[in-house]
């Protein structure tokens, strides 16, 4: 039994989720809140792309939220695909259009992040570095000899494991 198979039988198993209206009004719903998700992710990823990290931050609550609203639709939705594919075939495609608007954007919008990650990380760590480094004397003694050596700072570490 594959992976698909399987999955079908868990789903059945479950009791079913209704439909929180008319099977218009739900895909409607579905659809509106997938284009603001797409809106957000697609802000979000100008903002990061941008520099203003801040701003793009404060998008992660409303994101979240869409997301979850979406999820909930769609679990009623795919609860419910075989009674909408017989009386609502037209708005499973248009539904289906617009998760592989979510899905473009999702990719490039992880591909941004990922960016960001990686370059903050590389910042910290040349931080770090410089901090790390024991400061060297830029004048010399009476007898020709630098100074005592500066202590390195201490405490700067970077955790990479997220």
């Amino acid at each position: 039994m594959n992976s698909h198979q399987l999955r079908a039988q868990t789903l059945a198993k479950k009791p079913p989720v209704p439909l929180p209206g008319e099977p218009e009004e739900v895909c409607a719903e579905a659809t509106e809140t997938l284009t603001k998700l797409v809106n957000v992710m697609n802000n979000e990823t100008t903002l990061l792309r941008a520099g203003r990290l801040l701003e793009a931050s404060e998008l992660a609550a409303p994101k979240a939220e869409l997301a979850q609203k979406y999820v909930g639709l769609a679990r009623a939705i795919q609860h419910n695909a075989k009674t909408l594919k017989e009386t609502a075939p037209h708005l499973l495609m248009a539904l289906q259009k617009h998760q592989s608007a979510l899905a473009t954007q999702m990719a490039e919008n992880m591909r941004v992040l990922a960016t960001a990650k990686s370059l903050s990380e590389e910042i910290v760590g040349d931080v770090a570095a410089q901090l790390g480094q024991a400061q060297k004397p830029k004048t010399y003694g009476i007898n020709g000899s630098t100074g005592p050596k500066a202590q390195s700072l201490q405490g700067v570490s970077i955790n990479k494991t997220s």
